[in-house]
């Protein structure tokens, strides 16, 4: 235990709280049990220690400990906990859950047996909490933390602080949106710092290096994580490491399941599945068709790349404008809308708006005669009627 107290608070030392993800903000943290998932690399155990350290901060009766620590190899978590509660501990937070193999059950019993104790946990966006036979969906309020906004690179990277705007906003005020926010930052540029670097807060660590680490990350993404969280025998992580190699080569990847599930070498249900996981893993994304269907076994229309650096991570090339615009505008929207295929344009959004993406000679042609259809365009500061700048997508959060 001595040990996890110096651990902690060595951390609670090195961790800046100067910048702070969106979703800080829209936390209920008077809840007494809170699960932040999310993709790999995306900052949830700096966004754990930061409201440690602007809360507890020389408090003995919190405690950070991640259960990937060699300590929870022979000490269960709820023994682990009745020792930190018998000290008088009252603030827990658990990070890596994912990597314990009974943490569902443990941190039930935890919460049902300490009603005075707060929980916070962390763990992989693979991990289906509201499903499984440890339900947790009565007793948990679960966030998800998305990759980095472009607002939110723009203030961590340049320090200028931004509003977030939604997307009805954007579509009715923004000529004199885009008018404001020109004045104080040049977005074009900050745009093109974001697709190289700007989706994953430790690309602060080395930006030369970033790529590299960022292939890493995927790379234990499908060695460790999806293995443990879903039972994926290593045979199978070949697979997965296949169809992420033939998804990356051709941006958006246009799917034929049977071609693609013989390509490697699974069955037709598998490979839906394993879509599936690659998606909450944060690896990819899939555009599908807005008609009802079963969700489980409805094809994906489109596939694309995670987001803009996971797009260039993976890339034999240099990626083509149009796939960073197509799959920036997709990431940017997929937090706070439902976007879904459009057989006219590139996506439809909430069923309701119809966009196309391209460049700022891009024509209205093919979307002309549809209502709510917008043109949202790349190298333009600032639009005009329908004509939309794609940078401005990037503030929705």
């Amino acid at each position: 235990m001595e040990r996890i107290y110096d651990n902690y608070n060595r951390l609670l030392r090195n961790v800046r709280t100067h910048f702070k993800r969106f979703i800080w903000n829209e936390i209920d943290w008077s809840d007494r049990l809170i699960a932040l998932m999310g993709a790999r690399g995306v900052g949830k155990t700096t966004l754990m220690l930061q409201y440690l350290k602007e809360h507890y901060r020389g408090n003995g009766n919190a405690l950070y400990v991640s259960l990937d620590d060699i300590y929870f190899s022979n000490h269960r978590l709820v023994d682990f906990a009745k020792t930190f509660y018998n000290h008088n501990g009252k603030v827990l937070f658990l990070d890596e859950v994912h990597k314990y193999p009974t943490w569902a059950i443990e941190i039930k019993n935890l919460y049902d047996s300490y009603p005075d104790m707060k929980i916070v946990f962390s763990g992989s966006s693979i991990l289906d909490i509201y499903k499984g036979k440890w339900d947790l969906s009565r007793r948990v309020s679960a966030y998800h933390i998305p990759e980095m906004s472009l607002r939110e690179f723009i203030q961590f990277e340049y320090g200028i602080s931004l509003e977030s705007v939604s997307l009805e906003d954007i579509l009715k005020d923004h000529v004199i949106i885009c008018r404001d926010i020109v004045e104080k930052v040049k977005p074009l540029a900050m745009l093109n710092d974001y697709w190289h670097y700007g989706c994953y807060p430790f690309y602060k660590e080395s930006k030369t290096k970033y790529l590299e680490r960022l292939r890493q990350v995927v790379n234990t993404v499908l060695e460790s994580d999806i293995p443990i969280t879903q039972g994926i025998e290593y045979r199978n992580v070949i697979k997965l490491k296949s169809l992420i190699e033939i998804i990356s080569s051709t941006v958006p990847f246009v799917p034929n399941m049977a071609n693609l599930a013989s390509l490697v070498e699974l069955d037709r249900k598998t490979l839906y599945h394993y879509l599936e996981v690659l998606q909450r893993a944060g690896l990819i994304l899939l555009l599908k068709s807005a008609k009802k269907g079963l969700a489980r076994m409805q094809k994906p229309e489109k596939i694309f790349p995670g987001n803009v650096n996971i797009l260039t991570a993976l890339a034999g090339q240099k990626p083509e404008k149009g796939a960073l615009r197509e799959t920036f505008l997709f990431q940017q929207l997929k937090q706070k809308y439902r976007v879904n295929y459009s057989d006219v344009g590139d996506f439809c959004v909430n069923e309701k708006y119809l966009f196309e993406v391209g460049g700022k000679t891009k024509r209205f042609d093919q979307i002309k005669d549809i209502p709510s259809s917008y043109l949202i365009c790349d190298d333009i500061e600032i639009g005009y009627g329908n004509r939309i700048p794609l940078w401005l997508m990037g503030m929705l959060y």
